[in-house]
């Protein structure tokens, strides 16, 4: 199953761990994994005169528009500030710089790095390799396979697949759940958790919308997560935690496969039951019969629409993401599951790619002698090129089309926000104007009668209308201010918006009947604020999702060198990227969704973990986990690794930095037994790495978002169809579900290497 172990270099030395250097990095170690789980951010006050200089020479340089006179900054000095925030305000620009699992494992190695107490030696076997564990052999691999994967996604696969048993399964509520369970399974076995999190996510938020008695989405999402976690366990190739794993044991795929397919498809079948009948056994959750709202036959004879060219459903996407406007977006959400686009071609291409590519890794990876012969990536890299070759080639032919709708919707919406700013000013002078008549009202009553009871209610209505007001001349403000930046149409959606509240649901019921309806959320916690696929935590998301859309806005599609005097490099780059949407809508969709925040924070936790290392602590944790082994045997061996991979899914820097993590204490531990010539038994030895493989999958659903990636863009997802879920009830719901799933697969797996593994010495 495995060779040429025997080599690993890890210095058993424990003693080292009293330096000083050895303390500082332990405890790096910790505050890093801290902050991944709890991001935050640091508030950086540079003095005005240095940013505005920074910013002209930025403009001199051609690289931003020159700057301009900051309305809202002067607002925001005469108005709601006392006198040191007005002192701070005039002579400082605060900047909000974020601590996430794309910074924070970075500052601690260059931390690390000033003070010496990691050099050479840590950063190459972070970054080149070290122990049969190549990281950017790992991340050459999972991106380029990624991109095949997203690809089939972008296609509209997984969502025309969603509707085809969704339309099977009927109106029989359990029975569309075990369809829509099974197809999550099934397609997650092979093209791995994240398109399945992309697109299915959305697709039951969808789905749950438009039913009219699916009280609350909980069943659904947190069954689909669940299940697409689990499938990820059974190829290597489907979870960059299975790669690591291989990696640092040799391990053939195939044999990987063959180990773990029998405990995962028992989870998978043993904890269906649970979900329905016990964990989500509820009406209101999982109806009977479900009552969806029919699509009109006009709709149904409409061309679907393609959902990677920008702007394509023109205004029908902002009323949709609006959650005040609940009937017509409900409208819209039954067109996206009822009528969905689906490129034939595309999905086509994309299976036979991903199948031929599965099929050749693991027919190489069985033949080779070792694992480390062959990189897998030199099958991967040439097939996610081919697959980028069919997008861009396809998105070219059809280059005039995509191009003429991506017009259209961005005429459609640009009339649309025209005509609701006029509409808001019009409302806004209009309560002006009463405003002021019941003001004058009120003075001629005042100077004429004496005060009766009838001025109470006058009053009141004053006030009401002053607390209106007070709502709607910030955002015309703000839509004003815009000018100064060629930019009159362009106030962003959110600032338009009225204001309303969320609706909270707590066991599918509302708690407000004033509510606004369409926003879900699994508790009150208004926003998360981990971190996204994209390497930004959700609250920096924000400002700069903002910014970008107004940058987005249309300006009449005029481009920027033309709109300015002279064109810079953000203006540039803003068109650029906008003529990539919409000439290649397929490529540059799959190129936005895929995991390159992953790639620094690999890196990163490979460099911190390889200090651990050399450090002394990993062999230490070698040692308390021998002892372990030493007092419980087989059985204890798995259920031990088990609860401390899923733990420390939880605590130490995702499912991918526990991953590294254990591998590197297993290691140790052989080494351990190495050295004092008492080898490790074979039954116990592939216990322990294959419940630590369940454990790291089956991690992602525990107890927090940041246990996984796939956990914070799924967050992320539902976020956006205005579902929020607070982390208190993702431990909660998610608590009996990790706990049926890991005593399942963790007893399949004790009766699999009772069966299949001798209890002889464990050859390396």
């Amino acid at each position: 199953m495995a060779e040429d172990l025997g080599d690993i270099d890890i210095d058993l030395d424990t003693s080292i761990i009293r330096e000083w250097k050895s303390i500082v990095t332990l405890v790096v170690f910790v505050i890093t994994n801290i902050i991944v789980l709890f991001p935050f951010h640091i508030p950086l006050y540079i003095p005005r005169g240095v940013a505005n200089g920074i910013v002209d020479a930025l403009a001199a340089l051609r690289v931003i528009g020159p700057r301009h006179k900051d309305l809202q900054h002067e607002a925001a000095i005469g108005h709601g500030h006392n006198g040191w925030q007005r002192i701070v305000a005039e002579h400082f620009v605060r900047l909000r710089f974020p601590m996430n699992l794309i910074t924070a494992p970075l500052i601690a190695d260059l931390f690390l790095l000033a003070i010496v107490a990691i050099g050479r030696e840590e950063v190459y076997g972070g970054t080149i390799g070290a122990n049969h564990i190549s990281p950017i052999d790992i991340m050459a691999f999972f991106i380029t396979l990624a991109y095949i994967a997203i690809s089939i996604d972008a296609s509209g696969l997984i969502r025309y697949l969603a509707f085809k048993v969704l339309q099977k399964g009927g109106r029989f509520g359990h029975r569309l759940f075990f369809y829509l369970y099974a197809l999550f399974f099934s397609l997650g076995t092979f093209i791995g958790n994240d398109p399945i999190i992309l697109s299915g996510t959305a697709f039951l938020a969808y789905m749950t919308r438009v039913s009219s008695n699916i009280i609350h989405p909980r069943a659904w999402i947190f069954a689909q997560f669940a299940v697409a976690n689990i499938a990820s366990a059974i190829l290597v190739s489907s979870n960059p935690t299975n790669l690591v794993l291989a990696g640092a044991f040799n391990i053939r795929f195939i044999d990987y496969t063959a180990n773990m397919i029998v405990p995962v498809v028992i989870t998978a079948i043993v904890l269906f039951p649970f979900l329905l009948y016990i964990v989500f056994a509820d009406e209101t959750l999982i109806p009977l019969s479900i009552q969806m709202h029919e699509l009109s036959e006009e709709a149904k004879a409409k061309k679907p629409v393609n959902p990677n060219i920008p702007h394509a459903r023109g205004n029908a996407e902002e009323q949709e993401d609006d959650p005040t406007n609940s009937d017509q977006s409900k409208l819209l959400s039954l067109e996206e599951i009822m009528n969905p686009f689906l490129d034939k071609g595309g999905a086509g291409f994309g299976a036979v790619i991903m199948t031929a590519t599965l099929v050749t890794i693991l027919a190489i990876n069985a033949a080779s002698q070792s694992t480390g012969e062959h990189p897998v990536f030199y099958i991967t890299l040439p097939a996610a090129f081919v697959m980028f070759c069919w997008d861009i080639t396809f998105g070219w032919i059809h280059r005039e089309e995509t191009r003429r709708i991506s017009r259209d919707g961005r005429r459609e919406i640009e009339q649309a926000r025209a005509e609701r700013l006029a509409r808001e000013l019009r409302e806004f002078e209009g309560i002006n104007s009463s405003q002021k008549q019941g003001q004058a009202q009120q003075t001629g009553d005042v100077d004429t009668q004496p005060s009766t009871s009838h001025s109470h209610p006058l009053d009141a209505k004053s006030q009401n209308q002053n607390d209106a007001t007070s709502g709607i001349e910030p955002r015309l403000s703000l839509a004003n201010s815009n000018t100064d930046d060629d930019n009159t149409l362009g106030a962003d959606k959110a600032s338009i918006k009225p204001s309303s509240d969320d609706v909270q649901l707590h066991d599918g019921r509302s708690t407000s009947a004033t509510n606004t309806p369409g926003e879900v959320h699994v508790g009150p916690e208004k926003s998360s604020g981990g971190v996204l696929a994209g390497g930004l935590d959700e609250k920096s998301r924000i400002p700069f999702e903002r910014e970008m859309d107004a940058e987005k806005q249309p300006r009449s599609g005029v481009p920027a060198h033309q709109r300015s005097e002279k064109a810079t490099l953000v203006s540039l780059t803003i068109d650029f990227y906008r003529w990539a949407q919409e000439t290649f809508p397929t490529a540059a969709v799959v190129m936005s969704h895929l995991p390159f925040a992953l790639v620094p924070f690999a890196f990163a936790m490979f460099v911190l973990v390889q200090a651990l290392v050399t450090k002394g602590w990993v062999p230490v944790f070698a040692y308390g986990w021998d002892h372990w082994v030493n007092r419980t045997g087989t059985i204890g061996s798995v259920g031990g690794m088990a609860f401390l991979s899923v733990i420390l899914c939880n605590f130490a820097g995702t499912n991918i930095g526990t991953t590294i993590l254990l591998s590197r204490v297993i290691q140790a531990w052989q080494k351990i037994h190495e050295a004092n010539n008492t080898p490790i038994s074979n039954r116990t030895f592939w216990a322990t790495v294959y419940s630590m493989a369940l454990g790291v999958n089956y991690g992602a659903f525990s107890t927090a978002f940041s246990a996984s990636l796939a956990g914070l863009l799924w967050r992320d997802i539902l976020a956006r169809k205005h579902i929020r879920v607070r982390r208190l009830d993702f431990a909660r719901v998610n608590l009996p579900i990790i706990t049926i799933a890991m005593v399942v697969g963790c007893a399949v797996l004790v009766g699999e290497v009772y069966i299949i593994r001798p209890d002889t010495p464990y050859d390396a």
